[in-house]
């Protein structure tokens, strides 16, 4: 969880980050609409997925499903209380829980991953942040979903780790939904990417050799640079892809940099090649020191919601 936001809540002190609530006294009845609407409406949800709550709006919530434009979204997960009364509820729960020599993230996570917790978790509000920055509420789908959601909340995370959020994205959270007016997200995948893992699958080497470990952090803290974005739009949800499902651009950037090289910029373009499909054509510049330059590319589609490889990394040259 992102120590760094600080969003307005109720008499609470700095040290409650985690256990914020907004207030709810001003939620609407529900209103009738016609049943084909966009389940991202939905303001709550339960442990067998969405509860469609329909609100009367009548710029939200009328699209159906197919409708919806693909996330793929990096960042840190964070929840928070809606109102007070879940925030009385969670105290209640903890002190019948009874965890002991816990800090505060630690007893937060203890809590509500124990299965008998699970309504609270169900009731929280579920935040994406990217950079800091509260980005988008979650809204799980499925029982699986809520299970990934309370481990992104595991206080043991490291700096370079990150939740990946794949899902379709809704309309703009009404700020009575908790406290918000971001986009709503629907969960269609969750999983937890930590940075050593995934480097130590690439090169084993690297957790002994400290010069290969320091190139490999490098070059995935540019990428995650490149990648600060809300991965909304098919070039960034092709860039978040590569970033964390593809190997190959680090072994490549590994390569160069042991010819002196290092990575300059990354450029992601619709490739020429696109007809009826969304090819995204993603460049990697590299360059040493006497001005040499060398470029490379991949090829992702993005056309639908989980992007995937079209080519693997060649050399690039402009036409």
């Amino acid at each position: 969880m992102d120590s760094n936001v600080r969003p307005a809540h109720l008499g609470r002190t700095s040290d409650d980050t985690e256990m914020r609530y907004m207030d709810q006294s001003n939620v609407r009845e529900p209103s009738k609409q016609p049943q084909k609407r966009c389940s991202a409406c939905s303001a709550k949800s339960n442990s067998k997925g969405i509860d469609v709550s329909r609100r009367d709006s009548e710029n939200r919530g009328t699209c159906g499903l197919k409708s919806l434009p693909y996330v793929y979204a990096l960042g840190r997960i964070e929840a928070r209380f809606s109102n007070r009364s879940m925030e009385m509820e969670y105290h209640q729960a903890a002190k019948m829980s009874k965890p002991v020599d816990l800090d505060r993230r630690q007893a937060f996570y203890a809590v509500l991953s124990q299965p008998k917790n699970r309504y609270l978790a169900r009731k929280l509000s579920w935040i994406l942040t990217i950079q800091g920055v509260p980005t988008y509420i979650l809204l799980p789908t499925g029982p699986e979903d809520l299970d990934g959601l309370i481990e992104a909340i595991r206080p043991q995370w490291g700096p370079l780790d990150r939740q990946v959020v794949v899902g379709r994205k809704g309309p703009i959270a009404q700020l009575d939904m908790c406290g918000l007016e971001v986009p709503m997200v629907l969960i269609d995948q969750i999983y937890q990417f930590k940075h050593g893992d995934f480097m130590r699958s690439i090169w084993p080497e690297a957790a002994a050799d400290e010069r290969l470990k320091a190139a490999a952090d490098d070059m995935f803290r540019r990428m995650m640079q490149i990648a600060d974005n809300t991965g909304s739009t098919d070039r960034h949800r092709a860039l978040n892809y590569l970033s964390v499902r593809c190997p190959e651009i680090y072994t490549k950037a590994a390569e160069e940099m042991g010819r002196d090289f290092s990575l300059t910029s990354v450029e992601a373009r619709r490739s020429r090649i696109s007809d009826d499909r969304k090819i995204i054509s993603v460049v990697f510049s590299f360059a040493n020191k006497n001005g040499a330059a060398e470029k490379y590319s991949v090829r992702v589609d993005a056309s639908e919601e989980f992007p995937f490889l079209v080519t693997k990394m060649a050399p690039y040259y402009e036409r």
